[in-house]
């Protein structure tokens, strides 16, 4: 494909920031544009087996909370109707009915695994806003066995906040290569750290287990080649 079909494809707009961090060589935009979907392609086994470790983490260790397998559905009228939720537009218990309405459509019985399947990450990474976090007594961090003891609810969220923000722009198709006007994946490895640390937290093995799918950084040193 030449760059003006590309172009014309991809759009001019999105493709200018390419070009100016090529210095304007259109041969290593293309290139480069190859190599920031390359980058975020070798991100989905990994995106998608952490989403599914802390989403099971989680929930697993809110059941132990509520001593309750199908509390996501019986906790709609309790602590997710909390008034101080107000402000949050009861952001999880809204999502709870969204995704009944969604299982029902399809003829299905509402039971917890079909739920669970509905929501996305955000709805977990919810569960370490500080209102969400203080009505369930901070236990989602006991899901997280071998953190350090310096490691809190502020410093998860954090790390939380980040790789969900990274996989937004990744299911988005927005580009993943640059800091600033520069060249730079120092943010998708910031979110591979982030993503190992707290897969270990949860257990060691995990990460042990992904490192079979993990082959972002063999991806970004091509950008090293433009």
């Amino acid at each position: 494909m030449t760059y003006a079909q590309l172009e014309y494809y991809i759009s001019q707009p999105r493709l200018n920031r390419f070009l100016r961090a090529c210095g304007n060589s259109k041969s290593k935009t293309q290139r480069l544009y190859k190599i920031n979907l390359r980058v975020a392609q070798a991100f989905y086994p990994l995106m998608n087996l952490f989403e599914t470790f802390i989403r099971n983490a989680i929930y697993n260790e809110l059941t132990n909370h509520f001593n309750d397998p199908d509390w996501i559905i019986n906790q709609k009228q309790r602590f997710m109707s909390d008034p101080s939720l107000s402000a949050s537009n009861f952001f999880l218990k809204t999502s709870v009915l969204k995704a009944e309405q969604k299982v029902r459509r399809t003829g299905c019985q509402i039971t917890s695994s079909k739920i669970i399947a509905e929501h996305a990450f955000g709805f977990w990474t919810a569960f370490f806003d500080p209102h969400h976090f203080k009505l369930v007594q901070g236990a989602p961090l006991s899901a997280f066995p071998n953190k350090p003891k310096v490691v809190n609810r502020s410093t998860m969220t954090g790390k939380l906040n980040r790789i969900r923000e990274f996989r937004n722009r990744i299911y988005h198709n927005e580009p993943i290569c640059f800091r600033g006007a520069s060249i730079d994946f120092l943010l998708a490895k910031t979110v591979i750290d982030d993503i190992h640390d707290i897969m270990e937290w949860i257990d060691p093995s995990l990460k042990a287990y992904t490192d079979y799918f993990n082959n972002i950084n063999s991806k970004i040193e091509q950008a090293g080649q433009l």
